[in-house]
């Protein structure tokens, strides 16, 4: 691995890193550039999600992107337009990000499990004309947008060389999902990547050691699969395993490393407890990331007894990411708490006025991050809200203790499911459009293996009466199978503000209630 400003050399003192860490920045900066500058014979992707594993190089990643680039403008894409990519974890999948950032575009990452009211919202949103995609979700792009399928619309010609962008030039422009209102596009400069790099190297115990390879069972439409595990691979020499699953299974989990000679993982917690409950090994591993959601000192115990490591906890968010974590090469991890903060990040928990305390607060990470969005897509009043001066607020609350941040809880009401984020505005806004729904609110349930379930809370018109299947199919028809909830009640009224405001803090405390038949009405 080569060192400079922005990786981390290998020591054994955090203090020592903290205290030497500079963010480099260059004038010019490009995305592409950085994640193809690896010696062109290198492994960039181990391809599993075929039906043969193959080897792509450097070189022909970038022939890939080079020929794409060249389609995309020919068909009009210019410097600033947005291109979503709708491809599962394949080779074209990085091709397509590595074309719209070498011609100056905004990529748009989307998820193949997205329905149409899902797609619309975000691709209406963004203003993509352009969608690389392939075969099988080509046809449901009609009426959306232009489908690009790179294995067989490439145009004649590639494009030589790379844009000149620079650090804060739009690149990527990534939804969350948020608590009102439709879903907000987090949109990032060509800092993004470098920001992301300490805490990928600090996460897997200094990455790009001799014989690493990276693969995660995130999606790459997601910033965890995206930017803490595909780009940085390739922008660290490391090669990174492609492997398509339509669903996770443990058995499935030790195919792919088996198969891909894979040493460093990053697994969502959901991820782990399936493989703690199936009494499953994993041999061969060097390093194993989490993050999304706390781990307790049992799942850690459990991976030093079996998997062989120490699981490393990262935290972070679509607006600011791999801010801090876990690294069990300099310090020993701390059941509760999610790591210290990463090189390059001053993060603090802060009172209502901004104030750094060392009392519960909210967490936040001062401006000036590499990895910190640009702002919302042309939303520059939510933009300013996501601040409190100098400070980003996560809406997460929290502590610090002796340099470690522990995790209270979230301020918000976005649920986390297997790994997911979720906001409850837009499955509630789904639900609304049944012609058999008055109202509704719906929040996570606490469970054991998923963290929280979507539960919803309906209220029906006067003479309706809907399964709970026919209200789960509309929304997995609508959205996505993985937002769909797992549970519905049929209430009389829901608990409201005096505007007419869904009160999901009493309906959150009535589904934890309901896992206690002693507290129940």
């Amino acid at each position: 691995m080569t060192t400079g400003a922005n990786t981390l050399s290998k020591t054994a003192s955090y203090r020592e890193l903290r205290d030497h860490f500079q963010w480099s920045l260059p004038n010019r900066l490009n995305m592409a550039e950085q994640c193809l500058a690896s010696p062109h014979d290198r492994c960039a992707i181990i391809d599993l999600s075929g039906s043969q594993c193959r080897e792509i190089s450097i070189a022909e990643l970038g022939e890939m992107s080079a020929r794409l680039a060249q389609t995309l403008i020919v068909k009009g894409v210019e410097p600033g337009d947005r291109v979503g990519v709708l491809r599962s974890q394949d080779p074209w999948c990085a091709a397509a990000h590595l074309a719209i950032w070498r011609m100056g575009a905004i990529s748009v990452p989307l998820f193949k499990l997205f329905k149409r009211d899902a797609l619309k919202t975000r691709v209406s949103d963004a203003g993509c004309a352009i969608i690389v995609t392939d075969s099988e979700s080509s046809a449901s792009l009609t009426g959306l947008a232009d489908p690009l399928v790179p294995e067989t619309d490439l145009s004649d010609g590639t494009l030589e060389g790379f844009a000149e962008t620079k650090p804060d030039t739009p690149a990527c422009l990534i939804y969350t999902s948020g608590t009102t209102g439709a879903p907000k596009g987090a949109l990032h400069g060509h800092r993004m990547l470098t920001g992301h790099l300490p805490g990928v190297e600090m996460s897997h115990g200094f990455l790009g050691q001799p014989g690493d390879c990276l693969w995660t069972p995130a999606d790459w439409a997601w910033i965890g699969g995206l930017f803490d595990v595909l780009m940085p691979g390739l922008a660290l020499g490391v090669p990174v395993v492609a492997a398509r699953m339509s669903k996770f299974t443990p058995e499935a989990c030790l195919r792919v490393v088996r198969e891909g000679h894979v040493r460093n993982v990053f697994f969502p917690p959901t991820a782990l407890r399936m493989l703690k409950a199936a009494d499953l090994r994993i041999p061969g591993l060097r390093s194993v990331a989490s993050g999304g959601e706390p781990l307790g000192a049992e799942m850690l115990a459990w991976g030093r007894a079996v998997l062989g490591v120490e699981i490393n906890e990262f935290y972070g968010q679509t607006e600011c990411n791999m801010v801090a974590s876990s690294c069990g090469s300099l310090f020993d991890a701390i059941p509760g708490a999610i790591g210290r903060a990463v090189p390059g990040f001053d993060v603090a928990v802060v009172d209502e006025t901004g104030q750094p305390t060392d009392q519960e607060g909210d967490i936040a990470v001062r401006r000036g991050a590499a990895s910190m969005m640009l702002g919302y897509w042309n939303k520059p009043a939510e933009t300013e809200e996501k601040f409190r001066g100098e400070w980003l607020i996560t809406g997460d609350r929290g502590v610090i203790e002796d340099g470690f941040i522990r995790f209270v809880g979230r301020e918000d009401d976005v649920i986390t499911s297997g790994g997911y984020r979720i906001g409850p505005a837009e499955i509630e806004d789904c639900l609304l459009t049944h012609p058999a729904v008055a109202t509704v609110g719906v929040v996570g349930k606490p469970d054991p293996v998923r963290t929280e379930i979507v539960k919803a809370y309906v209220v029906l018109k006067d003479g309706t009466r809907p399964s709970e299947a026919e209200l789960q199919e509309w929304v997995k028809d609508r959205l996505a199978a993985y937002s769909y909830p797992r549970e519905i009640a049929y209430l009389q009224s829901l608990p409201m503000t005096v505007t007419g405001k869904v009160i999901r803090k009493q309906l959150k405390a009535r589904a934890i209630a309901e896992l206690d038949p002693a507290k129940r009405d």
